[in-house]
């Protein structure tokens, strides 16, 4: 006989939660994978003696590069694995594969001095990165502090590139390279601040005449790819100075860090 309670009102219900398994973002990371093969396939062109199929491989992993950030944040798969992916992947195409194709193309004929060269470049490259990690949100996002080290990698492997098309010996350009492989290097770690072109908005409408200079501008790159490419790098890796040296002479700030941190060993490192 039914006495009017629920006889489940004294229990308890129970809900289970699964879990969601954690997965990685397939789209941002094939960019990134893309990226770190051209460094790769930039490193083997140049053991096989094609230096100038290794300067290509190294520039089209700037490009990969450009597109897996944005693509992450298009797509809303911003991941902490896709930073850290991105980082090692840059360390390979944009620090050790310009040092060893640098070398291998011409330092080594200057002997201890053409990998000591080879090597400040690819440290270089790791402590800038390393830094930006560390200092990624304190940072002004409108400029680097330092020059990038794509446009570092588009430096070394630019001029390989050129002298390359123009028949030019490496024994007589050595120095040179020397020379260039340490401006490089050591530029990614100074405090000059390079424009990120970070707050352009590629959503954002513009005139006519800006789409007209953007396909003139890939016309005139299709003329001489190397020369261009070398060319517009050099403007941009002295840039930073000049913004330097044009603050400072204003009395405006140099740095580009816009706040501080809290955390003691990172002190040292906003400066």
């Amino acid at each position: 006989m039914h006495d009017g309670t629920d006889t489940r009102s004294g229990e308890q219900e129970v809900l289970v939660v699964r879990k969601r398994r954690k997965g990685i973002y397939i789209l941002p990371n094939l960019f990134t994978l893309g990226g770190l093969f051209g460094g790769f396939y930039a490193v083997v062109m140049a053991m096989n003696g094609r230096f100038d199929l290794a300067a290509i491989g190294v520039f089209s992993a700037m490009v990969l590069d450009s597109l897996d950030g944005r693509v992450a944040r298009m797509t809303n798969t911003q991941s902490a694995f896709g930073e850290q992916m991105d980082s090692l992947s840059d360390m390979v195409s944009f620090g050790a594969a310009p040092a060893l194709i640098s070398y291998e193309w011409a330092l080594k004929g200057l002997g201890r001095w053409g990998w000591v060269a080879a090597f400040v470049y690819c440290a270089c490259a790791a402590l800038r990165l390393a830094r930006f990690n560390v200092n990624t949100g304190v940072v002004d996002k409108r400029y680097f502090q330092g020059l990038p080290s794509p446009a570092a990698a588009a430096l070394v492997t630019g001029f390989i590139w050129i002298m390359t098309d123009y028949e030019v010996a490496p024994t007589t350009v050595a120095w040179p390279m020397f020379a260039l492989a340490l401006y490089a290097g050591l530029t990614m770690v100074t405090n000059a601040p390079f424009y990120s072109f970070k707050d352009v908005r590629m959503k954002k409408s513009v005139p006519f005449a800006v789409v007209i200079l953007i396909v003139l501008g890939f016309a005139v790159v299709t003329i001489d790819p190397a020369a261009v490419l070398f060319g517009v790098f050099v403007v941009y890796g002295l840039s930073g100075y000049v913004v330097y040296a044009w603050r400072k002479i204003k009395g405006q700030p140099v740095s580009v860090i816009s706040t501080s941190t809290d955390e003691p060993d990172e002190r040292g490192l906003h400066r």
